[in-house]
């Protein structure tokens, strides 16, 4: 969790709190004067950026890269040097931050590369609010899928409540990864079991699926069941978890390259 300035003076000791002054100090006078250094030179901040777990402490590191991205209201171009050439703790400090910064959805391809990683603090850090602000439902359905697949917690997912709940494309994901997990005679994460009780809520304001004959299909058991509606994998049927609701259709942007 990020910490506020407050929160790190509180805690900083006397000659971090003064590093740190300087730190912010520098990078609001970059943002007062964006057209300075020019495009091959790093302003000073960005160095700041760098030597801050040295200076204020590992356990520190994240709140004050974060305060220096916003303090210099980091560009693109910024923030994508500093993703690129940084270590894990640098790149994770990005990811936790882009929500912060007025980038639109131009940061995307960060996020896209953080998913692709077998590193699970950047994958956490990747399914932040910037994520749910900006990913399309497919690549947004996969990056859940990544985090159960590399056991990333789903408490990390931003908004996994309200983008999950009527996905019926989600839960046929989730039913299919469920019965490839106990085919192969592994446990299904306690985690998916989370997801699927947010997926088969129902949207505020929507129709309930299945309520007229031609919403309805016959299921494999033979009995009727609401169109686009997966059924409970068979892994999770005796444990009483219901099978996710439909949802409207959302039609996915192509993911950029």
């Amino acid at each position: 969790m990020l910490k506020s300035r407050k929160e790190l003076d509180a805690e900083l000791g006397g000659a971090a709190r003064a590093w740190l002054d300087e730190a912010l100090a520098e990078a609001a006078h970059d943002a007062a004067t964006p057209d300075l250094p020019g495009p091959y030179t790093s302003p000073p901040w960005e160095l700041r950026y760098a030597a801050a777990g040295r200076h204020c402490g590992p356990e520190h590191a994240d709140s004050v890269r974060s305060l220096l991205l916003v303090e210099a209201r980091a560009p693109l171009s910024s923030v994508t040097r500093l993703y690129e050439q940084g270590t894990a703790a640098e790149r994770r400090a990005v990811l936790l931050t882009l929500h912060r910064l007025d980038l639109g959805d131009t940061a995307l391809p960060l996020v896209e590369d953080a998913l692709r990683a077998n590193d699970t603090r950047l994958v956490a850090a990747a399914v932040g609010p910037y994520a749910a602000d900006h990913l399309d439902p497919h690549a947004w359905r996969h990056a859940v899928l990544k985090c159960l697949f590399t056991e990333v917690p789903v408490a990390a997912v931003a908004r996994l409540d309200d983008r999950a709940r009527g996905d019926a494309e989600l839960a046929r994901m989730l039913s299919d990864f469920a019965e490839e997990r106990t085919a192969a005679g592994r446990a299904v994460p306690e985690d998916l079991r989370t997801v699927l009780g947010h997926v088969r809520r129902i949207r505020a304001g929507s129709t309930t699926p299945g309520t007229s004959p031609s919403s309805r299909l016959r299921s494999s058991r033979g009995g009727p069941i609401p169109r686009g509606v997966a059924e409970t994998p068979e892994s999770l049927r005796d444990e009483g978890v219901p099978a996710p609701c439909d949802a409207p259709h959302q039609t996915p942007r192509p993911i950029r390259p």
